[in-house]
């Protein structure tokens, strides 16, 4: 497990290292005043017209080398993406976790490795708390009063949680606690809570291999 949250990691470094490099690439590209044509500056379209730029000789080189460096962060990448698997391929918790909408291979290798052996939990409320994902409070002798969440934890495993909400919030299910909490509490509170509830249902597919409360995603 250990050898495991090392590659994971690793590949979110990467990860990182090449957003870096495409950030650079549009902050070059707006020093010579030039927009992009694209959306997705990294499709064929966008390539083409990385490929069509004439700029000064510095300018040129620095484009050339931060392309040359996502090329390689991609064939790196692409590399840990198949040891990952590999590893976790027969692993019932991994498969069961992917049957969260917004949970691929990748995020569920993440819950995996962090979480590492999910029976130290004796339910999912204190793996929430121990992943940072619960909201600090104050008591006093009339009110409890709570705050923001406690960040403790694995900032990589609450990263994991709220990237898998992000764009199909979880589900069915998951999506209509979203829209219910956000129209009173605001979008922000309400990424957090659900990704909490996701947290819950990550719990329940490492633990058990299975999550019930969900249909099997289709192969």
């Amino acid at each position: 497990m250990r050898e495991l949250r090392e590659l994971v990691r690793y590949r979110f470094r990467l990860t990182r290292f090449r957003t870096s490099c495409k950030a650079q690439v549009h902050a070059v590209m707006a020093k010579n005043g030039v927009l992009p044509t694209r959306l997705d500056m990294w499709g064929p379209g966008g390539l083409a017209q990385l490929d069509a730029l004439e700029l000064p000789g510095a300018y040129a080189y620095r484009i050339e080398s931060l392309r040359d460096l996502i090329i390689y962060f991609d064939r790196e990448i692409t590399d840990l993406d198949g040891r990952i698997h590999a590893e976790l391929k027969n692993d019932p918790g991994y498969k069961a976790v992917q049957n969260i909408q917004g949970a691929g291979r990748v995020l569920a290798a993440v819950f995996v490795a962090e979480i590492g052996d999910v029976s130290r939990f004796p339910d999912a409320e204190h793996l929430c708390s121990w992943a940072g994902m619960t909201p600090k409070h104050r008591e006093s002798d009339e009110k409890v009063t709570r705050g923001k969440i406690s960040k403790q934890g694995s900032p990589l495993l609450r990263w994991a949680a709220i990237e898998a909400i992000s764009k199909y919030r979880g589900g069915p299910k998951l999506r209509a606690d979203y829209d219910r909490i956000a129209a009173t509490r605001g979008r922000f509170k309400a990424r957090v809570a659900v990704a909490r509830k996701l947290l819950t249902l990550v719990f329940y597919g490492l633990r058990d291999g299975e999550i019930r409360s969900l249909p099997p995603k289709a192969a």
